[in-house]
């Protein structure tokens, strides 16, 4: 049975030619939506932003068995930090920095990934650091008002001192520039013209790009067993010599920074942020990209989140037939809401373990089994 499983798995491996043609596709794909117009690569961004969003999630949830669900609250910090130091509200706000940066507040992007990223990790940290002895349901109502308590803040924020603009929110902020090149503005390549939209997707791409390789190389180092042993029995791995404590933080904190990254890009490419766009419901959606992808597998991660991020964007073409059926008695919104709960609850009745789950043996290899079954039984004789 374990050979069949391993032949199986070498079967089902993608080739190299199959690599390649996907990395052409990844590539061509902005290319080709843009002739159906720039609404759809701009909904492949965002579909990249929240795989970026699930990824990080997936660290706390998905390794270290951690429910976090306020994780929209590292998303904010990101946002938000590169909100204020990329837009002329700290300069409308104090004047002795407008006095110190006369032309304004201007952050590149080299500085804005390392800083979002170092912010939300340590958000990360602060939230970790009260919740390391609750588990469970206990753990996901604290999370969870640890990330309202961050909007209701960003909201509140804008008396006596101005600093975040309250619900108005935060505009005129300024794009990324690559290479001196402003992701804003038309590429022209001479032979075609790349919108702004398609170039931010590279962006984006390489980012994800880097992020899965991280997480995959967290997974099997020493520090994601760990984490996994704590997922499957935190007592047990406490009673193994794991720290628990410094595991759960680094947990906390890892997780955050990819939130804290996928801030600062979203609020580059929208060039407005409030407090409105880091709700509870957002936070929800991204655990159910996890849950319904395959949790703690890195494939099904990103298949929940490039579903989920699309699913309400290909639903709105099918809520709007449904609506003139009924004489328009339907709000499409809510319909569309609808639509994405049955399709939810569909998924995870079909498939309880995911779209895409982890294989169930892929923590022991072929090699191993073999030295498990000719290792010696009782009696002298082997299996």
């Amino acid at each position: 049975m374990v050979k069949k499983d391993s032949e199986l798995a070498t079967v089902l491996r993608p080739s190299t030619g199959l690599k390649i043609l996907f990395v052409l596709g990844v590539l061509v794909l902005p290319v080709l939506l843009q002739y159906f117009g720039n609404a759809w690569v701009r909904i492949a961004d965002f579909a990249l932003l929240y795989v970026l969003l699930a990824l990080g999630l997936n660290i706390v949830v998905g390794y270290a068995g951690l429910l976090d669900l306020g994780y929209v609250a590292f998303f904010a910090v990101g946002a938000y930090m590169y909100a204020l130091l990329s837009s002329p509200q700290l300069t409308n706000a104090f004047p002795w920095i407008a006095a110190q940066f006369p032309d304004g507040l201007h952050t590149p992007l080299y500085v804005a990934i390392p800083l979002s990223a170092v912010l939300a990790g340590l958000f990360g940290l602060l939230l970790g650091a009260p919740t390391l002895k609750l588990r469970g349901d206990y753990l996901a109502i604290v999370t969870l008002g640890f990330g309202e308590i961050i909007r209701v803040f960003l909201n509140n924020l804008d008396r006596p001192i101005n600093i975040t603009n309250g619900p108005k929110g935060i505009g005129g902020i300024d794009p990324f520039h690559v290479l001196g090149v402003p992701l804003s503005r038309k590429l022209d390549l001479g032979f075609m013209q790349l919108p702004s939209v398609t170039l931010y997707y590279y962006l984006f791409i390489l980012l994800v790009a880097f992020s899965i390789l991280i997480c995959s190389r967290l997974q099997h180092s020493r520090i994601g067993r760990a984490w996994m042993a704590i997922r499957e029995d935190e007592i047990a791995a406490k009673a193994m010599g794991i720290n628990t404590r410094n595991l759960k933080l680094t947990a906390f904190g890892m997780g955050a920074t990819f939130g804290g990254v996928s801030g600062a890009m979203f609020a580059s490419f929208q060039g407005f942020v409030s407090p409105e766009s880091f709700s509870l419901m957002e936070s929800v959606m991204i655990v159910a990209m996890i849950v319904l992808g395959g949790i703690g597998y890195l494939p099904g991660v990103v298949l929940g989140a490039l579903l989920l991020a699309a699913l309400p964007e290909v639903l709105r073409y099918v809520a709007g037939p449904l609506q003139d059926m009924t004489g328009g008695r339907l709000d499409a919104a809510i319909l569309r809401q609808l639509l994405i709960a049955l399709a939810m609850v569909s998924v995870t009745l079909l498939r309880p373990r995911g779209l895409w789950p982890a294989p169930e043996h892929s923590t022991m290899s072929a090699q191993d089994h073999e030295f498990e079954d000719s290792k010696p039984v009782k009696g002298g004789t082997h299996a």
